[in-house]
C-alpha cells in the first residue's frame, strides 16, 4: 500500500518499517512510538492521541492483535506495524521491583525494540503501568538513546476504574471489589498531609472493607527510589482478584496534602 499521511498504513515487513522511519527523519520529521498489544482500548487512543498532538511528527502504532482495527485509521495513525517484534532479550533497568521482575524486563525490552525498529525519536507510555513507565526511562537514559518519552494520565471509567485489558477480565460480580483498588488509592491520597504511615493505614482499611489484602502497597518517589518525607511521590498497589492482577497508582503530595500545595510553593 503506498503511504498516505494519516491513513494507517499497514506494514507487516520489519525493513520496510525501518524504511519509513528512517525517511521521515531525512524530510525532518520527528517519529512517535506507540507500542500496543493485542486489542486497543480507551486509554490506547489518548496514547495515540497524545502522539498526534506533537507538531511535525509522523505517529507509528505497533500492534499483535489478530486484526489491525478500523478505529487506528479514524484516529489517523500514519504507519501500523502489524506483528511482534521478536526478541529474547530482558532490560533490567535497575528498579526496585513492585510487579514480577522478569515479565517487567521483557516488557522493557519489547519496547525499546518498537522504539528503535521505527527510528523513532519520540516514545509514548502511559502511566498505568508506572513501574515499566520509569524502569523504560531508566533504560533510555542508560543506553544514552536518543528518543523522548512522554507519559499519559491513567485514564478511567466514570466510577474510576482503569481501562485496561486487565480490568476488562474481571467478572462482573467482582466489578464492586475492584473499584475498592482505585477508591483506596484515592482515600489514601487525601490523607497524605498526615504522612505515609496514615495514607498506607487509609488505603489498607478501604481495601480491607471488601475482604482485600493487597499484593503490595507502597509509596515512592516519582523515580520508584525511596519516597520522600514530604514531596510528591507516587502510592502504588495491586489486589489479586479471581486469577486477575489488578494494579493502579496515584501521584499525592506526601507530608503536605492537596489542601496545602500552593502554600508549600
Amino acid at each position: 500500500m503506498a503511504f498516505e499521511p494519516g491513513n494507517a498504513v499497514v506494514v507487516t515487513d520489519e525493513a520496510l518499517l525501518a524504511t519509513y522511519g528512517r525517511a521521515f527523519r531525512k524530510i525532518g520529521k520527528s517519529v512517535v512510538v506507540v507500542p500496543l498489544g493485542r486489542d486497543v482500548h480507551a486509554g490506547h487512543i489518548e496514547l495515540i492521541r497524545a502522539a498526534k498532538s506533537l507538531l511535525g511528527s509522523y505517529v507509528v502504532v505497533t500492534f499483535t492483535g489478530d486484526e489491525v482495527p478500523d478505529v487506528l485509521a479514524q484516529e489517523n495513525v500514519d504507519v501500523v506495524f502489524h506483528g511482534a517484534l521478536d526478541n529474547k532479550v530482558r532490560v533490567d533497568s535497575g528498579v526496585a521491583p513492585l510487579e514480577d521482575p522478569e515479565t517487567t524486563q521483557r516488557e522493557v525490552a519489547r519496547i525499546l525494540a518498537a522504539v528503535n525498529a521505527t527510528h523513532a525519536t519520540d516514545l509514548v507510555l502511559g502511566e498505568k503501568d508506572f513501574e515499566v513507565l520509569v524502569a523504560t526511562q531508566y533504560a533510555v537514559s542508560g543506553l544514552r538513546m536518543e528518543v523522548k518519552l512522554h507519559s499519559v494520565p491513567t485514564v478511567r471509567t466514570p466510577d474510576g476504574l482503569p481501562v485496561s485489558l486487565r480490568n476488562a477480565d474481571v467478572p462482573e460480580d467482582k466489578r464492586d471489589a475492584a473499584l475498592a483498588l482505585p477508591a483506596a488509592l484515592t482515600a489514601g491520597a487525601h490523607a497524605a498531609e498526615h504522612g505515609a504511615d496514615k495514607v498506607l493505614e487509609t488505603v489498607r482499611g478501604v481495601l480491607a472493607s471488601e475482604g482485600l489484602e493487597p499484593a503490595y502497597l507502597e509509596i515512592r518517589d516519582l523515580a520508584l527510589r525511596e519516597a520522600p518525607e514530604r514531596g510528591d511521590a507516587r502510592l502504588l498497589a495491586a489486589v489479586d482478584l479471581d486469577g486477575v492482577r489488578l494494579i493502579d497508582n496515584v501521584g499525592l503530595p506526601l507530608g503536605i496534602g492537596f489542601k496545602h500545595i500552593e502554600e508549600d510553593r
